[in-house]
């Protein structure tokens, strides 16, 4: 049985006069009507994996700020080091005057990060310009102009992330012209719905392996998530990033592994790619680094990391030191509470009850993951695999309805993707599970 979503009748008392209709109202007027929101939740406050809003609504929180929060919302040890940090210090540019945090976080991601070579880092203020500067040390260190990306990619929303980026709507759609004519756009393996039916990661090898061929001399890097994101939560096979990882070294490509969302514990690892044993030359983080705090990197090979020009990489607020102190707290945080292993027990309770309701519901095309990155692919019939995207969106909102806050994925807009916060509680996850399969039923009947 599912109780009703708790309201704690403190916080509606001092929220008396800015309530959600009257918020929403403001947001309508004052805010660009082209920042979405999948929900109409005007937040207050949030703890692990729960979130009040300013009406005082109880809801379970399966989307986590889209992956920055593994280690949930607020955490007692990030909110100290915040607090300390900006005591000490909230800014001077690293660029002008160097200081600590900036420093002693390179020097964990150095540790940290695949392979057992020296590393050197660069440290930004997000995703997509942690992406773009991966790409110019890639061009800096090898001379060429052309980027290796995938189909249902996703890398950003700047200029040249959104053409490495595969989807057209909401993202690129209206902003061209885009620097695509450097882009090489191939097929990743998606075994749901194969490019290659029959040897889905043979055929995308064989591919990357004749463009390679072919080009090689023009291209830079080659940049891949170990498990597409936006585009569905869809893993990369362990033999496909083995046989990519081959084939840039053959070639003398940089390998760039885009750890965005699949990085700091999400998959059961602190990075994906160690699922497949490789050792990326770059690797770019993000979101979950610093638990909510606007930080992102570049970490790789120090020869690579060196190869720009002196002053070729930075920024104004990259690294900010406050930022950098939350980074520091939230890795002591995954290490002494066993976050890692944590994600692993999420990910197969969440797998389990997924698996169960494929079973039962044909609306439930396919159910995929690593770790605690699990989604299921919504479809109107299994044969043909229509797109389910409007059935998708109002099991969303049913669940929004029933205390349960997610959000969907997938090229096709048919992907209901989980990333609660890994502190989330057994019960916490069992009750948000039991919400979403309610919500599924409503719908489908």
């Amino acid at each position: 049985m599912i109780s009703e979503p708790k309201t704690d009748r403190a916080s509606t008392a001092q929220h008396d006069t800015r309530h959600t209709q009257e918020l929403l109202e403001l947001r309508d007027a004052y805010v660009s009507n082209a920042v979405s929101h999948s929900t109409r939740i005007v937040a207050d406050r949030a703890r692990g994996a729960e979130l009040w809003d300013v009406d005082g609504r109880r809801y379970l929180d399966f989307a986590g700020g889209i992956g920055t929060l593994n280690i949930g919302h607020a955490h007692p040890a990030v909110i100290e080091a915040i607090a300390t940090q900006a005591h000490k210090l909230t800014h001077t540019m690293f660029g002008v005057a160097l200081y600590e945090p900036y420093i002693r976080l390179s020097e964990e991601l150095a540790h940290l990060t695949p392979g057992n070579f020296a590393k050197k880092t660069v440290l930004v203020n997000s995703g997509a310009e942690a992406v773009e500067n991966a790409i110019k040390v890639a061009r800096a260190a090898t001379g060429r102009p052309r980027i290796v990306s995938f189909t249902n990619a996703f890398h950003g929303r700047t200029n040249l992330t959104m053409a490495l980026t595969y989807k057209d709507r909401p993202y690129k759609h209206g902003f061209g012209p885009l620097p695509e004519a450097d882009i090489v756009r191939l097929p990743q393996p998606y075994l749901y719905r194969p490019a290659f039916p029959g040897n889905e990661v043979q055929g995308c090898l064989d591919a990357l392996e004749e463009v390679l061929a072919r080009h090689s001399g023009e291209i830079a890097a080659i940049i891949f998530e170990p498990v597409q994101g936006e585009g569905g939560f869809i893993p990369a096979p362990e033999s496909w990033m083995q046989g990519v990882a081959a084939l840039a070294k053959a070639h003398d490509v940089v390998l760039i592994a885009d750890e965005i969302q699949t990085g700091f514990g999400r998959t059961g690892r602190w990075f994906a790619v160690e699922h497949a044993g490789i050792e990326p030359d770059l690797v770019v983080t993000a979101k979950s680094l610093a638990g909510g705090m606007p930080l992102g990197a570049v970490t790789g090979r120090a020869e690579l990391m060196d190869a720009p020009c002196v002053g070729g990489l930075g920024g104004t607020f990259g690294g900010n030191p406050v930022s950098c102190a939350a980074a520091l707290a939230v890795i002591h945080v995954m290490r002494s509470e066993g976050i890692i292993g944590r994600a692993v027990e999420i990910g197969e309770l969440i797998q389990d009850r997924f698996d169960t309701w494929q079973q039962e519901l044909p609306i439930i095309g396919d159910v995929r993951g690593l770790g605690a990155m699990v989604a299921m692919e919504l479809v109107r019939d299994r044969d043909t695999k229509a797109p389910a995207d409007t059935e998708t969106g109002a099991v969303i909102q049913e669940a929004t309805r029933n205390g349960l806050i997610l959000i969907r994925a997938g090229t096709f807009d048919n992907v209901i993707r989980v990333l609660v916060p890994l502190v989330a509680t057994h019960d916490q996850v069992t009750e948000g599970l039991d919400i979403l399969e309610s919500a599924l039923r409503t719908v489908t009947a």
